[in-house]
């Protein structure tokens, strides 16, 4: 399975995941901004222009595996994933403007698959504040890998199964 294969598997599973823990009680359809019954939004920021801009195939593909989910499979549990790509042009102040946008006027559940260190950097500490998780960041730095699946507003007892052990291996605790 070639890397990109085993990223967008991957994301497929934290799509499920974050369906869980943005669901709440699912019983009462409560969910937190970006999921509804029908959708998940997820967004995500790329150097489509600037010094990285080869990179962006990365994010054509995001979008194409997320067109192929949604029309072969009916999405993720029934929910059609909506994926908001924009340009940062490999920017920090660029990625915080974009990935602004994402959470307060596009309302994602999630940022997915930001590259490089310095623009998850970026927005990494906005991103705990407003407790949008920060999925699969795309860095060879020691930190942003730490960082990749940031937990750190989600509370453990919420979740069940996989999603529960990921937590609680986060943590360091088995609440």
């Amino acid at each position: 399975m070639s890397f990109v294969a085993r990223r967008l598997a991957a994301f497929s599973t934290a799509i499920i995941l974050l369906a869980t823990i943005g669901s709440g009680a699912l019983a009462q359809k409560k969910y937190d901004t970006g999921a509804t019954d029908t959708e998940i939004k997820i967004g995500n920021t790329m150097p489509y222009s600037g010094p990285l801009s080869t990179a962006a195939t990365v994010g054509r593909t995001e979008a194409a595996y997320f067109q192929m989910l949604n029309n072969k499979h009916g999405g993720v549990n029934g929910r059609k994933i909506t994926f908001i790509s924009l340009d940062d042009a490999y920017s920090p102040p660029k990625t915080v403007e974009q990935v602004r946008k994402l959470v307060e006027q596009e309302e994602v559940l999630a940022i997915y698959g930001i590259i490089g260190t310095p623009t998850a950097a970026a927005v990494q500490r906005y991103l705990n504040e407003r407790k949008v998780p920060e999925l699969f960041i795309q860095s060879g730095a020691p930190r942003s890998a730490a960082a990749a699946l940031s937990l750190d507003h989600v509370d453990c007892a919420r979740l069940r199964g996989r999603g529960a052990s990921l937590c609680q291996i986060y943590h360091g605790s088995k609440t």
